[in-house]
């Protein structure tokens, strides 16, 4: 079986396999409601290193996405499905902030730092540090800013008992609120600690520009070189998830459990309840899945 995965929605949890996705979510009358859907299989070049880390990311929004609106309808928070339109408008203007904030504001600041400071622009290697550690506040600023919502706090609980769940099954332990509640809220396997990543690689890749290249011609390599740092990222997450007892691993993995720390919270046995909940659906479509492969083998042998 693949490795399980997930994502806390609005009030509820998003569970995935390699096959199948589920959506747990808590109504207003309190009971819990459930979306699952199939996961088109990938092509094998799309399966190759590297190559699969920029594909998980951008089916991971896909599904990420798909979860969020469900969960908003079925928490009451939204009383009609937002069209086709709307959803790619707030797709795209996400996009664009997200540019904004956590790519062309850091290296804007940092252009301003080396007129301010002349060792800034006489080292690519210096000049991306600075780019990388102004990237890192932005995004621990907009973390911290986002957090004072008390809907988002409610996120962040169902995040940390998504990872509850999650270390309960790999744990191989019986899923109960009680079970699962023993466990972490921090996960390796984190976007999170995903996302932290790409931030400390993006370091080490940038540096390879040119010092002397024009401010724009570094803005847009940055999006030629993202796909790349995505890969490698993904590459670490998959490896150092299965290595932490690696002291190298160990300390490589650290900065992402501990921004971890502010994206999830501890979690309410009912809200665990909810992600157990979307986690037992999809074992129960791989597990049938699984069954309906073996007859077939069976009857073709």
């Amino acid at each position: 079986m693949s490795d399980i995965g997930g994502q806390a929605v609005i009030e509820g949890v998003m569970m995935r396999s390699g096959n199948f996705y589920t959506v747990a979510v808590r109504t207003p009358d309190k009971d819990i409601v459930l979306k699952k859907e199939n996961i088109r299989e990938l092509a094998r070049p799309l399966k190759w290193p590297l190559v699969r880390g920029v594909v998980a990311l951008f089916q991971a929004l896909s599904i990420g996405i798909k979860a969020l609106v469900y969960s908003a309808e079925a928490s009451g928070h939204e009383e009609e499905k937002p069209s086709s339109l709307s959803m790619f408008l707030t797709v795209v203007l996400a996009a664009v902030i997200g540019i904004g904030l956590f790519l062309l504001l850091p290296l804007y600041g940092t252009k301003l730092m080396g007129i301010l400071f002349k060792s800034v622009n006489e080292s690519s290697l210096i000049f991306n540090l600075v780019d990388g550690v102004l990237r890192v506040i932005v995004f621990l600023v907009y973390i911290l800013s986002i957090s004072m919502s008390e809907e988002i706090r409610r996120v962040f609980q169902y995040h940390g008992a998504e990872h509850k769940v999650v270390h309960a099954f790999e744990a191989g332990v019986e899923l109960t609120p009680e079970n699962a509640d023993k466990y972490s809220t921090l996960h390796p396997r984190c976007g999170t600690s995903f996302l932290i990543m790409v931030m400390l690689l993006s370091v080490l890749v940038f540096s390879l520009i040119p010092k002397d290249w024009p401010f724009i011609d570094k803005f847009l390599s940055r999006f030629v070189l993202m796909p790349l740092i995505a890969g490698m990222s993904y590459e670490f997450i998959k490896f150092s998830s299965k290595k932490l007892d690696h002291p190298f691993v160990r300390v490589m993995a650290m900065p992402g459990l501990w921004l971890q720390k502010l994206t999830t919270g501890i979690p309410s046995r009912d809200q665990i309840e909810v992600a157990i909940r979307a986690l037992k659906e999809v074992l129960t479509l791989d597990h049938r899945r699984a069954g309906s492969m073996g007859s077939k083998s069976n009857v073709i042998g």
